[in-house]
């Protein structure tokens, strides 16, 4: 099975810490967070992934060399010239996605026990362009889902923004969730990207061809996520893996 980690943000939210270390390699219960990911990703029989590296990207290399890449086959996608943001990497990186199978993206800031192999298998047995993990998190941006769990709209809640390709689209009808930064995508995907290019967010690639095709929502009852793409959140990441006996 292939995955893919995006690992290529500024980590600005992360500053200090991320002015001389990419956010992928931030330690956290004593090891880096691509580490972390890597390993879980590796126990759910994962073999391949790529990595795709931006902001001193030069020390995720060096840190993968130097580990001989935990025992996995992995590739790295360079945009260390032009960030592409999440839609752009992983179009970006098709040369090593494409092929019969499904991929998993995952992105590196996401720590949490959702049992990946079931998310990918469950993907498997939809037709689907693309599974999101999804939660009733406490944020400002959901994602709007039919009673069938396909995706039709994104909403703010804070500022009422509606985005939805449905005609007459009723925003009672539908149910909101919170996007939890992993997918499962097949690779007919890129057919659809062919005319996206450079930078663009897969939220809203997913958005614009969800009427012609099926995006589900994939929910996990009693899964802890934890966002650690702020300070604030390092510390409460720590704390849970401790608790769940994840050592370093």
């Amino acid at each position: 099975m292939k995955a893919m980690i995006l690992a290529a943000g500024l980590g600005t939210r992360l500053k200090p810490l991320t002015e001389t270390m990419p956010k992928a390699l931030i330690p956290v219960n004593g090891k880096p967070m691509l580490e972390h990911l890597i390993l879980k990703l590796k126990v759910a029989g994962f073999r391949e992934v790529v990595v795709n590296i931006h902001h001193l990207g030069e020390q995720i290399i060096d840190f993968l060399d130097a580990n001989d890449n935990f025992g996995m086959k992995i590739k790295i996608s360079d945009e260390r010239d032009y960030l592409l943001d999440t839609g752009g990497g992983i179009k970006h990186a098709a040369k090593y996605l494409e092929g019969d199978e499904p991929f998993l993206v995952h992105n590196v800031d996401i720590v949490s026990d959702i049992d990946l192999k079931s998310l990918y298998e469950q993907h498997a047995r939809n037709d689907a362009l693309a599974t999101l993990f999804v939660g009733k998190r406490e944020t400002t941006r959901y994602l709007l889902f039919d009673k069938d769990n396909k995706l039709c709209a994104w909403r703010n809640r804070d500022t009422g923004e509606i985005k939805s390709f449905f005609p007459n689209f009723d925003l009672r009808k539908h149910n909101e969730y919170a996007f939890g930064g992993i997918h499962v995508i097949s690779p007919k995907i890129f057919e659809w990207m062919e005319e996206w290019t450079g930078k663009f967010s897969i939220i809203n690639f997913y958005l614009s061809v969800c009427p012609k095709v099926n995006i589900y929502a994939y929910q996990a009852k009693n899964v802890s996520l934890i966002d650690i793409g702020k300070s604030e959140a390092l510390a409460k990441a720590e704390k849970w893996m401790q608790s769940q006996d994840i050592v370093k």
